[in-house]
Order: structure tokens, then sequence, then C-alpha cells
């Protein structure tokens, strides 16, 4: 078999890399020093920047698409060698210099609804004509696509004052960037720690946010890095937890209040949601069944002295909105789920204006 450095370019135009959706060869990322000896090839790929999150994925799929296009038998693995250049970047001691409150919505354990209450809320602020933005911070557990129905977007870089930024994408008025939209929904993220932070800051620091009055953080369950980066990079308004009233999620809950009212942290926090706070059926409106407990976060609060901002039943429509890409927040304003997040957003606007 001969190999010549055009097959090696013409496999590697198949490869796309998902910051864009362009090829490598489209993007200029294979470097003009492709090196070919027997059945050895070994060439440079040039990515942006050190901390990109889809360098080794990037690598492994160029390697693969050798081996494919150009033959089962090329010594390729292994002989990728990985180039970087710095492009200007927003300055790192003005993060989000655009954003007038930056709202941290947070839970001690996952599956409580913390996502729901971070979207719904986005969505209601910009109902009541706030221009808002929404991070989904939850590196390995992304929802903030799915519930918007925008899992195909690609978002796009774009030039702003000679920097290459994300644009975000945009829907019911709320501007949102994702790791979800970079990686494969269908596997899992193997990342350390050190990697989530990095693509945390690059959403961050990369993101064309521009002019907003709230940006929402939908944080991971529990304390992490993700946490501590977050709130050393951020000057973060005021933080919101949400809990639903069993035991176990308020033994969780209270960890994570605990974490921002920590001396060395000291977000404000602007109070307690209370999510399935009650099951609702939908052919009996006027009915409650408390099956997961009655008023725990009520009684948290009290506790601990921090506002209830609000109690959102467990009805069939928000998990059914949210599946459907279209948070219940965005539905008439007479639907009681609606007005309950409507309601939330009045009481953090109020909360914001305090702090």
């Amino acid at each position: 078999m001969t190999i010549y450095p055009k097959l090696i370019t013409e496999a590697l135009s198949q490869v796309r890399y998902p910051g864009n959706g362009k090829t490598l060869v489209e993007n200029e990322m294979v470097e003009d020093d492709i090196r070919i000896e027997g059945n050895k090839v070994t060439f440079s790929l040039i990515f942006e920047r050190p901390t990109d999150p889809f360098i080794k994925s990037v690598v492994k799929a160029a390697e693969t698409a050798i081996l494919t296009y150009v033959g089962k038998d090329v010594d390729i693995q292994g002989n990728i060698q990985v180039k970087t250049k710095q492009q200007p970047k927003v300055k790192a001691e003005e993060p989000l210099k655009g954003v007038k409150h930056i709202i941290a919505v947070s839970s001690g354990k996952g599956g409580v609804g913390k996502s729901t209450v971070a979207a719904n809320l986005s969505v209601a602020l910009a109902r009541l004509g706030f221009s808002v933005g929404l991070l989904d911070a939850d590196i390995f557990g992304p929802s903030v696509p799915k519930m918007f129905g925008v899992e195909d977007a690609r978002p796009y870089l774009v030039k702003v004052e000679g920097a290459d930024m994300i644009e975000p994408a945009e829907k019911y008025g709320v501007k949102m960037l994702s790791i979800g939209f970079f990686v494969d929904p269908g596997k899992a993220l193997l990342w350390r720690g050190a990697m989530a932070t990095s693509a945390i800051k690059q959403l961050i620091n990369e993101g064309n946010w521009g002019e907003l009055d709230y940006l929402i953080l939908d944080m991971p369950p529990g304390t992490s890095d993700i946490h501590l980066t977050l709130i050393q990079t951020l000057k973060i308004s005021g933080a919101i937890v949400v809990s639903t009233p069993q035991e176990v999620a308020l033994a969780d809950a209270r960890k994570g209040l605990e974490m921002f009212m920590n001396d060395k942290v000291n977000v404000p926090i602007l109070g307690l949601v209370e999510n399935m706070a009650w099951f609702t059926p939908a052919e009996l409106p006027e009915n409650k069944y408390y099956i997961f407990g009655k008023e725990g976060c009520k009684k948290l609060a009290e506790e601990l002295n921090v506002p209830l901002l609000a109690q959102i039943p467990l009805v069939q429509s928000v998990c059914e909105s949210g599946d459907a890409g279209a948070p219940v927040a965005s539905q008439d304003a007479n639907n009681p789920t609606s007005q309950a997040f409507i309601q939330l957003a009045g009481k953090v606007l109020e909360a914001t204006k305090k702090k």
C-alpha cells in the first residue's frame, strides 16, 4: 500500500470539529507537516487553546478516519501531535461584564427538579420583559437542550472585538449554552474535574452573552469543583436552593445552603423553592396529595431564617412540557403551574432588589 499526504488530508476532511461543525481541513486544523515512513504516518492537529474539551475526541476521530479511508494497516495510533495557539479572549477579570444579575439555582441532590425550576424561572423572567440567559453548568447531566427542544442546535463562533465567541442558542426569549450542545447525548461524559471546570470557564468567558438583566446558572447537584469554580469566577447575586419536602432531600438541601452561607463563600441566599410540594391530578385540580411529605421546605426555611420563594406542585403537565421542549412557564398564563413560576420570578425580582 502506497500512502500519499493527499490521502491523509482527504480522510481528515471527513472529520468534523464539534465546536462549529466544520471539518478539520475547513478549520485549517491540519498542520502542513504530514510525514510518511512506510506505513507510519505522523502529523499535527492545531487547536485554539490547550483546554479545548474536544481534543481527545477529535484525535480519536482522526485516527479512525485514516484507518477507514486510507487503510486499516496504517500505523497512526499515538502518532498525532496536538498543538495549540492562543486567541484574544474576554478579560478574565471581567467575566460577564454585561450581565446585571447572576442567579445560581442549586440543589443538594439530584432528582428534585432543579433544572426544571431553572428553565421555567428563565422563561418566566423573559415573559416579564427581562433579557435572560441560561447557563447549563450541569456538565455531567446537561438537560437544558432537551427541556427547550433544541438538542440539534450547534452554537457557532462569531467575532466580537477580534475574539472568537460562542453564539448561544435562543428560544422563548432565553439565550442558552450547555455542554450538551457539544457532546454525544447518548454517551457518558468521562471527564476529570479539571476538564469539567475548564469547559465551564470556556462557556462563561467565551459565550457571546451580550447585555443581560439576568443570567440563570443551572448548577450541578451537590457540592463540587464546579460549584467552587463558578463561585470564584463569577460575582453571583444570589442563590436559590431547590428541594422536595422529603426528609432525605431536605438533609442535602441544608448542606447546599450551608455551602453558600460559608464565610469563605458568602453568596446571598435568595430563598428555597419547594418542588413537588404536593400532587394534584388533572381531573381533580382542587385536590392535594402530599406524597413526599408536607411543607418540609417551609419548616427548613423558618429554621434557617431564609425565604420560601415558592411551592411548586407536582402535575403531569410539568414533566410533559419539559420532555416536549416547551417549559410550562411558556404556556398560557392561566395555567396554575405557569402562574406559580411567574410568581417565583416576581419573588426573585424582589429578592435581588433587596440584596
